[in-house]
């Protein structure tokens, strides 16, 4: 089929920690037989910071952040056999969501397609004429990259026609063990943008144990942390591309997940962080959230923290032994469960059913 996808960046992580997810999921469904054309404005700087050329896989226009730019990318959206806007593009939202719906063709999948459900929904129940919420009626499918049960009903209570996640996974072609770097050499490193609904998160679970081992190295990379107060024993890194992440993964004792405050609360939201780490065979730290047990086993493939106190209490008495146990194991379980190549195989199946419905009136 040929797929139409708006997204925010395909070819740039730069502020946009949706890229490694897209990246997976086309790629595996390109190997399915799907043609992939993917549409992502040429904003935040995202062009200046790119970790990858157009793939062989994908053909990928961008286009400027302007009316005309808009215009010009969802006058191609008629071609298409599914036609997806993710959430997130940043620039045009509300346009591109009505634009995919008035442009499709009348056989056309119409998808929303959510990386950030739980912000999304809290967003629609505090505002009636939400763009999502106000388009729902007019889309044949909601995909998630995590929620669980809790996001199916909240959307389907929404309206929506039908709510399936698409959890994020592991390509094991990007994401694999390599040997250390010195740059990165840290007992406890975290990688995530500084961002309004993760920052006090952060403050806990990594700061807070940070103070709490003096004697200890940290290290946390991302965009925004350049002016936080932390700790003498904490390192900023900036922002780390796409290729480096397997060595940041593998070269600390442990690193560090934190999920954002709406995933935190609603649970069954493992990060794109997770399953590069598990990737790399690095041991994994994260803060709890219900629905953990459904990737990962508690303390064989993963130390689960409550808070900072937690974290620290794992990493004091955490041996370079263990590490490498936990890590090898919690390698093995995405291997073997949590792949791109079996998401995508999820949503081809998603696309073959919604095909077959359409030709039985003909």
């Amino acid at each position: 089929m040929k797929i139409a996808f708006y997204g925010s960046s395909l070819l740039s992580s730069y502020w946009n920690g949706a890229a490694t997810y897209y990246r997976g999921i086309l790629r595996n469904l390109a190997l399915h037989g799907h043609a992939i054309r993917f549409y992502e404005p040429d904003a935040f700087d995202r062009q200046k910071h790119r970790d990858i050329d157009p793939p062989e896989w994908a053909q990928v226009t961008v286009y400027p952040a302007t009316e005309e730019g808009l215009r010009g990318v969802l006058a191609e959206a008629g071609d298409a056999d599914v036609v997806v806007k993710a959430n997130g593009v940043g620039v045009f939202d509300a346009e591109l969501l009505d634009g995919i719906v008035a442009e499709a063709a009348p056989h056309a999948l119409r998808i929303f397609w959510d990386v950030d459900a739980a912000a999304t929904l809290d967003e629609m129940r505090a505002d009636p004429s939400h763009p999502v919420r106000r388009r729902l009626a007019d889309l044949d499918l909601v995909l998630t990259y995590g929620g669980g049960p809790p996001v199916i009903r909240a959307y389907e209570a929404f309206g929506a026609a039908r709510c399936v996640p698409i959890y994020n996974a592991l390509d094991p072609t990007t994401h694999f063990p390599v040997p250390p770097d010195p740059r990165f050499a840290c007992d406890l490193a975290f990688l995530g943008n500084r961002l309004p609904d993760r920052e006090a998160r952060v403050e806990e679970f990594f700061l807070k144990a940070a103070a709490a081992l003096p004697d200890r190295a940290f290290l946390i990379g991302g965009n925004g942390w350049e002016s936080k107060a932390m700790p003498a024993n904490v390192r900023h890194r900036g922002h780390v591309y796409t290729a480096e992440h397997n060595a940041f993964n593998c070269t600390p004792r442990a690193v560090l997940n934190v999920a954002r405050d709406s995933m935190a609360h609603i649970g069954f939201s493992p990060a794109t962080r997770v399953f590069e780490a598990a990737g790399a065979a690095a041991c994994l730290i994260t803060d709890q959230w219900e629905g953990i047990e459904m990737f990962l086993t508690p303390d064989v493939e993963v130390l689960v923290a409550r808070d900072g106190q937690d974290v620290a209490d794992h990493l004091a008495g955490l041996t370079a032994e263990r590490a490498a146990a936990i890590g090898a194991a919690a390698r093995a379980r995405v291997l073997a469960e949590h792949s791109y190549d079996l998401r995508a195989a999820q949503v081809d199946a998603l696309l073959r059913e919604h095909a077959a419905r359409q030709a039985v009136p003909a």
